[in-house]
């Protein structure tokens, strides 16, 4: 998707230099220290911006983001300053620099809350921090950044073709978020930590229905229910998960709980689901 993106940025200076104001060509001596001198060269806006687009097509990241740097440092009012700033998000992106794409499509953002383009600084955003998602086993932080970023993407601009990428990529952040929650669940539960594991376990329940994490969820509730003698809050659990599941392992291990047996006829488990999900609703 970003790589496509770059489509429509990607259009050269000299196609529409001509709507422009002619640029000073001009060399202009900053500072002599000794016998050395620093020259400041001031080059036309079409060099900097095709000089940037070149190195970027290279995979001269660094480089890139230079030339564009210097679009707005010596063109600042000219229209290819603002592509050039969202081009540097999309520079540092590709060099896998996170933190500094982050930030320069945030300024984008801030300095250019109307752009056309301005869907695609709010992708960036979302993008990078998506690619920052590590193991369940590990701080989740940028999963939820990711997880905010991409909603945001699909609330503020549902009909572009980023919010489409969003959406798919919001179920894999929510399913990477219950998965946390189930490890750190499941860790209480092995230590009978219930009440701890039980909160773990509704969160999942709640706040990511649509994962696949909600059978087993569901079957640990019950467990965890059981452990601590309400078998009511238990028979519930059970109820949902059967309603909902019923062809599951998880439905099954929780019947198996509930009626004390390890073997699950078919027929007993469609009975056992009837009585419970209209003793319960």
């Amino acid at each position: 998707m970003v790589l496509t993106t770059i489509e429509l940025i990607r259009v050269r200076v000299t196609d529409y230099f001509v709507l422009h104001a002619i640029v000073l060509l001009s060399i202009l001596a900053i500072s002599a220290c000794s016998t050395d001198e620093d020259v400041y060269v001031e080059r036309p806006v079409e060099a900097l911006y095709n000089a940037g687009m070149d190195a970027l097509l290279a995979n001269a990241y660094g480089e890139a983001a230079r030339n564009f740097d210097e679009v707005e440092r010596q063109h600042p009012y000219s229209v290819w300053a603002t592509r050039a700033q969202l081009m540097v998000a999309f520079t540092y992106y590709q060099n896998n620099l996170y933190d500094d794409a982050i930030f320069a499509a945030e300024r984008f953002v801030q300095l250019h809350p109307g752009y056309a383009d301005v869907a695609y600084a709010y992708y960036i955003i979302a993008i990078s921090y998506y690619e920052q998602i590590v193991d369940v086993r590990r701080d989740q932080k940028a999963t939820e950044r990711a997880w905010q970023s991409l909603q945001d993407v699909v609330r503020r601009f549902p009909n572009s073709e980023y919010a489409a990428d969003a959406r798919l990529k919001i179920d894999l952040a929510e399913d990477h978020l219950a998965g946390k929650e189930m490890s750190i669940g499941r860790y209480y539960l092995n230590r009978q930590q219930y009440l701890a594991a039980i909160n773990r376990f509704r969160n999942v329940i709640e706040r990511y229905q649509t994962t696949t994490h909600v059978p087993e969820a569901l079957h640990r509730l019950t467990e965890s229910y059981l452990a601590l003698g309400v078998e009511n809050e238990a028979q519930t659990a059970a109820a949902v998960l059967g309603h909902n599941f019923p062809g599951s392992d998880w439905y099954q291990d929780s019947y198996a709980l509930l009626v004390g047996e390890d073997l699950v006829p078919e027929e007993d488990q469609h009975s056992l689901i009837s009585r419970l999900w209209n003793r319960v609703f």
